[in-house]
């Protein structure tokens, strides 16, 4: 799997973000603190709908 960190990634040394893979019709998300644990994977179609949503109604950092 070809994983690759957030955009979003929350400064500091990088390591406060998650990671995603893209598989052939779901997306694996993973912590980056800790990889080989648990991953969960979302159908392709609902993980963009939720990208799009967090898009819309971003959660102000501070």
């Amino acid at each position: 799997m070809n994983w690759r960190k957030s955009t979003y990634s929350d400064g500091g040394e990088g390591d406060t973000c998650v990671e995603i893979a893209a598989l052939t019709t779901r997306i694996a998300v993973r912590d980056s603190k800790a990889p080989a644990r648990a991953m969960l994977s979302f159908p392709a179609p609902s993980f963009a709908a939720f990208v799009e949503a967090v898009k819309r109604h971003p959660r102000p950092r501070g």
